[in-house]
């Protein structure tokens, strides 16, 4: 059935706020569906040219920046060579020095304020322009068309409201997400035993196209249907996880559940659409929009191909705020396959989640927070988990306990994270939930102290 909403916003909205608004997308969005089919080396020249521009204006225009005015020469010639003299840029650097690192010339009441949700400490603040914002939007748009769904299309998102709203602007913010993108919202933080009837009710009554939202809040919602045996009446397109590592026991569960394909969007608030899953199953990057480096945890220095690391990224349309080889936090590795699909855009693989997922053994292997959760599978009395490595021989287990409960298997596997951490101090925790963050995002794994070299 035709959805009407869908066809007027495409048709009506859309085009309009393009002349009301002076909107870009659509634009952007032509320019990206002709741009992921370059050739390897139009793709280069293309990076190399938007790469060389960025940088001849930071180091002219930026005050962060204009120390590095002697790169001049090396930009012109080689901007990819020069873009690796540049300093890593952290969030607390973001945060200490952001009135540097924006343009001088810049007209700030134009620029858009964002902060990061602060999921791993300090959120982050910062402006973009409105091209970095209609650039990442045409990227999403573009990643959804490869699956069939299109601008207009009803959307169930499965979200955190706005930090920054109270009721009263939260209301009209989602009044206008409804009749303006047609999207419909479910919190993240409301997902219970109890509120998930009226939520499926809702769901099988608006009949949304895909949905949208955090990993941990789709499989959440997964979870609850499943053992509700409450089943959608009508077909899903697809289901499009953001913001968090995306596991394999999540995928299949959420599959299992809603008969569709997962779809894996990789994006942050503070870097935009970063890559997007096609149907061959690659994650293809915004290569027009970003470059990605990938860095040694310890040296910081670039690694190569299927090695995986620290994920740095310089977006390649922000003129109002730059920010130069950003440390995005993310740990990944880049791949010089090529895809099935024919798109010439890179791809990156083994997005692990976050720096601080990455646990440090006694002995001081590095163990990533994924070996926890696949673990965690093989255990039937675990429902939902959290590990937290607090100093380099504690760790704290947090425990919901399924339905079957057995105390052998918590003790089964503690004996499996002791054969790979060592004899580390491991404190259960049995408790009625786990919180999520101040965004709405369930975190299973983190380390509460640094890494030292």
């Amino acid at each position: 059935m035709m959805d009407l909403n869908a066809a007027v916003i495409r048709r009506i909205v859309f085009p309009l706020m393009h002349i009301v608004k002076g909107n870009n997308i659509a634009e952007y969005l032509v320019s990206l569906q002709q741009s992921q089919y370059f050739s390897k080396e139009e793709l280069h020249n293309l990076q190399k040219e938007k790469l060389k521009k960025l940088l001849l204006h930071c180091v002219k225009y930026v005050p962060a920046y204009e120390p590095y005015k002697y790169l001049i020469p090396l930009i012109n010639e080689d901007p990819f060579g020069a873009l690796s003299e540049f300093p890593i840029l952290t969030k607390q650097q973001v945060n200490k020095h952001m009135n540097d690192l924006i343009y001088i010339n810049a007209d700030r009441s134009r620029l858009i304020p964002n902060r990061t949700g602060g999921s791993t400490g300090e959120p982050v603040r910062f402006f973009i322009d409105r091209p970095t914002s209609e650039y990442s939007e045409a990227a999403r748009w573009r990643g959804l068309s490869w699956w069939d769904i299109n601008i207009g299309d009803k959307c169930l998102m499965v979200w955190g409201n706005p930090l920054e709203l109270n009721k009263r602007e939260n209301l009209i913010y989602n009044m206008k997400e409804r009749f303006l993108k047609n999207i419909i919202f479910i919190s993240a933080f409301s997902l219970n035993p109890q509120s998930i009837e009226k939520y499926s009710k809702m769901i099988n009554l608006q009949k949304p196209r895909y949905f949208y939202g955090y990993a941990s809040a789709l499989y959440l919602l997964a979870q609850l249907m499943m053992k509700k045996n409450i089943k959608l009446k009508y077909k899903l397109t697809g289901i499009v996880s953001t913001s968090e590592t995306l596991y394999d026991f999540q995928r299949e569960t959420i599959e299992k559940v809603f008969d569709c394909p997962v779809i894996n969007e990789y994006g942050a608030r503070d870097a935009g659409i970063i890559a997007y899953e096609c149907p061959c199953g690659k994650m293809h990057l915004s290569a027009e929009n970003m470059i990605v480096e990938i860095l040694d945890i310890e040296t910081k220095k670039r690694v190569g191909s299927g090695q995986t690391g620290l994920v740095v990224v310089t977006d390649l349309n922000n003129y109002s705020m730059p920010r130069i080889r950003y440390l995005l936090g993310d740990v990944a590795a880049l791949s010089e396959e090529d895809c099935n699909c024919g798109r010439s855009l890179p791809v990156i693989e083994k997005i692990e989640g976050r720096e601080d997922d990455i646990f440090i053994s006694l002995n001081g292997n590095y163990v990533h927070g994924v070996y926890f959760c696949n673990l965690a599978r093989n255990y039937s009395s675990i429902r939902q988990f959290q590990v937290i490595q607090k100093t380099r021989s504690d760790i704290l287990l947090k425990i919901i306990k399924s339905d079957n409960f057995n105390e052998s298997e918590i003790q089964s596997y503690i004996n499996e994270i002791h054969k790979i951490m060592g004899p580390v101090n491991i404190k259960v925790e049995y408790t009625d939930i786990i919180e999520p963050t101040a965004s709405g995002k369930i975190r299973y794994s983190k380390r509460e102290f640094p890494i030292s070299v």
